[in-house]
């Protein structure tokens, strides 16, 4: 491709791409902020709104590897717009007065869109030169997660002014604009070989995750339950098995395992899934301790939409870090980029367990954690692009992003789990110090991440899908 030509197609490429990544990730964590507005909106239990959100994280990461193959073929255009328009259409069932359940439909339908991302590093890769695509691409992953930032606040400002039906349709109405915008900017796939799909290991793997998940989500099963959750826990591994076997053995497989066998993939998804953890675990325990009532001894009170406020620097030194990595990245390589942005990750949580007196001290702490989480973003598809070959890099982003949306469960749930822990008995409230513990057990997971990070890829120094070597 002649500069002038890269040129020409980045102009709408690159910010159309960015445009429906960030659309798709606020659409997907739409339901975060807005539980207790369904709770009392639909008069249902917290546990039952808990749901709109589980519902997108539990399709978006059954679908991903799916679409992640559809995605590896002549048919990714097709995959792109068709997933948009699911979207779309759930969009429009979350803003109509439908009962509860269509919610819920709906907002698993939003959470198909949550696949997007590895495909649409797919279009980069193929449609723009190496050095444009690298930096693209660690945009688009850190579009994945720093969009989380822009959703927040959006959907507290217009249910505070307008009820939830107004957050819920202008996620709708900003999805029908990307889709507008794909079908204008996404050029079809110059891939000509036919992707099959292997649908007994899309089944398995889709019990295997739909069990994880619900483990992970549904925390009170622990202590109430806890023989369903070990009959549940064994059937989530029996299921794992036998879709590594299925896919070991498939001419076609959903997901090549082979690629596993480079320590640069086993690594770099092993750093994810510890990341994850400790990231979303800071972004969710922050958001509820700025709206705890301060009565409570502790907490600031604010409502959705000031709280929302808070990770707004979240999501600017997100977007920021995913500008200068890539530049970084030439100097230090990807392995130690990706070790660093885990040390700023541990930062954010030390920062946070240590001090937290005002609103400004959270602020801080999340822009740490946004330029911890946007680096760590950007870097960590270079590790793994560096050893994959172009036409498997839809079907091993899609892994990744399925690793990461199983790290932020685990994140949610093992804040809750530990908040719930220092909660009195009759209070509703955990005490104060439950953060600082909390915050701490983010910094021991986070600091594994690092040890992986940093002795795994040891002597990776990629620099992204330029590098072809093992």
């Amino acid at each position: 491709m002649t500069a002038d030509a890269e040129c020409r197609d980045s102009r709408l490429l690159v910010p159309s791409l960015v445009f429906v990544g960030v659309v798709v990730a606020a659409v997907g964590s739409l339901g975060a902020p807005l539980i207790t507005s369904v709770a009392t909106t639909f008069d249902v239990s917290l546990s039952s709104a808990q749901w709109t959100l589980t519902v997108a994280l539990l399709t978006g990461a059954v679908t991903t590897p799916i679409l992640g193959r559809l995605g590896s073929g002549p048919h990714r255009r097709a995959a792109i717009l068709g997933t948009l328009g699911v979207v779309s259409v759930g969009g429009v069932l979350t803003a109509l007065p439908l009962s509860f359940t269509w919610l819920l439909l709906g907002r698993a339908a939003q959470g198909v869109g949550l696949a997007l991302t590895s495909m649409l590093m797919g279009v980069a890769r193929d449609h723009l030169s190496d050095r444009r695509s690298g930096s693209t691409i660690a945009l688009l992953s850190v579009a994945s997660t720093a969009g989380v930032g822009v959703g927040y606040p959006l959907s507290g400002f217009l249910t505070d002014h307008g009820g939830i039906r107004a957050a819920y349709g202008f996620g709708a109405a900003l999805t029908v604009m990307a889709l507008a915008v794909a079908v204008k900017a996404i050029p079809p796939s110059p891939q000509k070989r036919s992707t099959g799909i292997d649908v007994p290991g899309a089944l398995l793997l889709a019990v295997a995750l739909s069990l994880v998940l619900i483990l992970v989500s549904e925390t009170g099963l622990w202590t109430s339950h806890p023989r369903a959750v070990g009959t549940l826990a064994t059937a989530a591994v029996v299921g794992a098995g036998m879709w590594v076997l299925v896919e070991l053995r498939s001419s076609a497989p959903l997901v090549d395992l082979r690629l596993l066998r480079r320590r640069a993939v086993v690594g770099a998804n092993g750093a994810m899934f510890l990341g994850g953890i400790g990231m979303y675990l800071l972004l969710t325990i922050v958001t509820r301790f700025a709206q705890t009532p301060a009565g409570a001894g502790y907490g600031f009170g604010l409502d959705v939409f000031t709280a929302g406020l808070v990770l707004v620097p979240f999501s600017v030194s997100g977007f920021l870090a995913g500008k200068l990595v890539p530049h970084a990245l030439r100097r230090v390589g990807s392995a130690h980029a990706l070790t660093f942005s885990g040390l700023v990750v541990l930062g954010a949580l030390a920062l946070f367990a240590g001090t937290r007196t005002s609103v400004l001290e959270l602020c801080a702490a999340m822009a740490v954690l946004g330029f911890g989480v946007g680096s760590f973003s950007a870097a960590l598809p270079a590790v793994v692009l560096s050893v994959v070959p172009p036409e498997e890099t839809s079907s091993a982003m899609s892994i990744n992003q399925v690793v990461r949306s199983v790290g932020f469960a685990f994140g949610s749930a093992l804040g809750g789990l530990v908040l719930a822990a220092g909660t009195s008995t009759g209070s509703a409230f955990p005490m104060e110090g439950s953060y600082t513990s909390a915050a701490l057990v983010g910094v021991a997971v986070t600091a594994a991440a690092v040890v992986t990070s940093a002795t795994v890829l040891r002597g990776r120094a990629g620099t992204g899908p330029v590098m072809r070597a093992e």
